[in-house]
């Protein structure tokens, strides 16, 4: 098999200088570097790399207008946004969006030498560029038994709760702006960020839906018709406060590698809410979710993943669909419609409860 070809774009030369040493692991071969975007953008066409890596910061050109630019050479290669995550002014709003990048990396610190904090950051990388650009054999996985039968009145949806790792920010900006504006569940997002990155995706899809989109605050109650997104750094957790439910947040041991951690959510919404919570798992790496969804499936709740063919990873909703822990599985373009359909179904159940009985 062909070594993975990766084009680095970044004008820091200590950063070029770690990266560059990626190609000591055999898979891997870097093809191409630039110190600017429009020197990555050049090479881009004739060196037709499998992924590209770039700082969301260069100097002379917004990131926005630079993915929008590879983009336009490549729709899908996947693109790796490396940043120090050190705000530049209000413009850094700007130039940092959360949309048209697969993935994000924090930098080392520029100053660093360390050497445990270079191998430690190329191991970060080797891991992601190799399950972006891996084509493995498929993996044939049985599908999932539904949990309740069909013609069986399910409770009640009082809380939405998603997951989503590589590749989420696009499925985001894509399943948030279809509910509409009266939806009437909360909706709580764990997608896997660093700081910053978090809000920042928080602000974009507050752009783009009807619903009130931010990051997560300790202590917020949670309403109909908003959305909140787990900080980067700290796991978000729901939890009833007398006859309130609220946010909290906490920076307690990773789970899977994760912080914030989609299993920590789905146990806590699965305690407070039990058989009236909605999970959706999106496209990611990795095995977090799979026993936040056994929680919820336990409590009586419903597991919704997305397909393997609209996902950019398939590591997440897979294991789901593995572990026979999914009641259903969509492509991204129908999710939204499902997502809305069972929760607005579900308020219709008691009414047509009582008029079963009146009959």
């Amino acid at each position: 098999m062909p070594p993975i070809r990766v084009l680095i774009v970044d004008d820091s030369v200590l950063i070029r200088e770690v990266l560059g040493e990626l190609h000591a692991d055999r898979e891997i071969e870097i093809v191409g570097i630039a110190s600017s975007a429009a020197h990555g953008l050049r090479l881009i066409p004739s060196l037709k790399p499998d992924l590209v890596m770039l700082d969301y910061l260069l100097p002379g050109m917004k990131g926005n207008a630079t993915l929008a630019e590879i983009r336009r050479f490549n729709p899908t290669v996947p693109v790796i946004v490396l940043s120090t995550f050190t705000e530049r002014g209000s413009d850094v709003k700007a130039e940092v969006s959360a949309g048209g990048a697969t993935d994000y990396v924090t930098k080392p610190a520029l100053g660093s030498r360390s050497n445990e904090d270079r191998q430690k950051f190329r191991e970060q990388l080797i891991l992601k560029i190799k399950n972006l650009c891996s084509r493995p054999a498929r993996l044939r996985l049985p599908m999932p038994v539904v949990a309740v039968a069909q013609g069986c009145a399910r409770p009640q949806i009082d809380i939405v709760a998603i997951g989503a790792s590589t590749g989420g920010p696009e499925a985001l900006t894509d399943l948030i702006p279809q509910f509409p504006a009266d939806f009437p569940a909360p909706v709580v997002i764990v997608q896997h960020m660093p700081a910053m990155f978090t809000r920042l995706l928080a602000e974009r899809l507050n752009e783009l839906t009807s619903l009130v989109v931010n990051e997560a605050q300790e202590g917020e109650r949670l309403a109909p018709g908003q959305v909140w997104i787990a900080p980067g750094d700290y796991h978000m957790i729901v939890a009833r406060r007398k006859s309130e439910v609220v946010l909290s947040m906490n920076q307690d041991a990773t789970e899977q590698g994760c912080r914030p951690s989609v299993d920590v959510l789905f146990r806590s919404v699965a305690k407070t809410f039990g058989a009236h919570v909605l999970a959706v798992v999106l496209t990611g790496m990795g095995a977090d979710g799979t026993s936040g969804a056994q929680a919820i499936w336990q409590a009586g709740g419903e597991v919704l993943v997305q397909d393997e063919a609209s996902s950019a990873i398939w590591g997440m909703p897979g294991r789901i669909v593995a572990a026979g822990l999914a009641d259903c599985v969509y492509p991204l373009g129908t999710m939204a419609s499902e997502v809305v359909r069972r929760v607005y179904a579900r308020r219709a159940l008691p009414i047509l409860a009582q008029a079963a009985v009146a009959r």
